[in-house]
């Protein structure tokens, strides 16, 4: 996305997942705290601040490890809340370099609005069509070698995917069918 948007000035509209560790942690979520990206270090909801940040690499990717003093964890009141552990460890956060987290953090943030669900409802009849291409009729795996067979496998792959989506269209039989079109379609499905 950051790629896109500083090279091209596309912005992508499709949705970031939720924290995935959102259910073990049911109180806070790495949202509701303060990075301070100069000083290298995040403050907690209720006023800790980290130690600075040490670079980590998670899913072959580069990231930054945040983690809390367990002094100041077990200390605090709201730690079952924060950390969800009984053992008394600091919360522990991994975050993405700069540009990339202030982008998902306005992603989420901006995924919960009625307008951003309005502009992503656009890619629904794009979406099921890859969706339906690529499960329906194999459009990931290809059965021939070299560019010019798969562009072809590709092509039929599409038409055949448009003539099942016709065929399935029949118009409500007590109405007049309104376009030669439609007229078709009809004479089509009742052979």
């Amino acid at each position: 996305m950051h790629r896109a948007s500083m090279a091209h000035g596309i912005t992508i509209v499709g949705p970031v997942r939720q924290d995935p560790r959102a259910v073990e942690r049911p109180g806070f979520a790495k949202e509701d705290f303060h990075v301070d990206w100069q000083t290298e270090t995040v403050t907690c909801p209720q006023g800790m601040v980290s130690p600075p940040w040490k670079p980590a690499v998670a899913d072959g990717k580069p990231r930054l490890s945040v983690l809390f003093r367990r002094a100041d964890c077990r200390a605090c009141t709201v730690r079952q809340q924060c950390t969800g552990n009984v053992d008394g460890k600091g919360r522990h956060l991994l975050l993405l370099p700069e540009p990339l987290q202030e982008i998902q953090n306005r992603n989420r943030a901006q995924q919960l609005t009625p307008e951003w669900k309005r502009r992503y409802a656009l890619r629904a009849g794009c979406e099921a069509t890859v969706s339906e291409t690529v499960h329906a009729h194999g459009l990931r795996h290809c059965r021939y070698r070299g560019l010019a067979k798969t562009h072809v496998q590709h092509v039929l792959t599409a038409a055949g995917t448009s003539i099942i989506r016709l065929a399935q269209h029949r118009p409500d039989p007590r109405r007049r069918p309104r376009s030669r079109l439609q007229q078709l379609f009809r004479a089509m499905t009742d052979d």
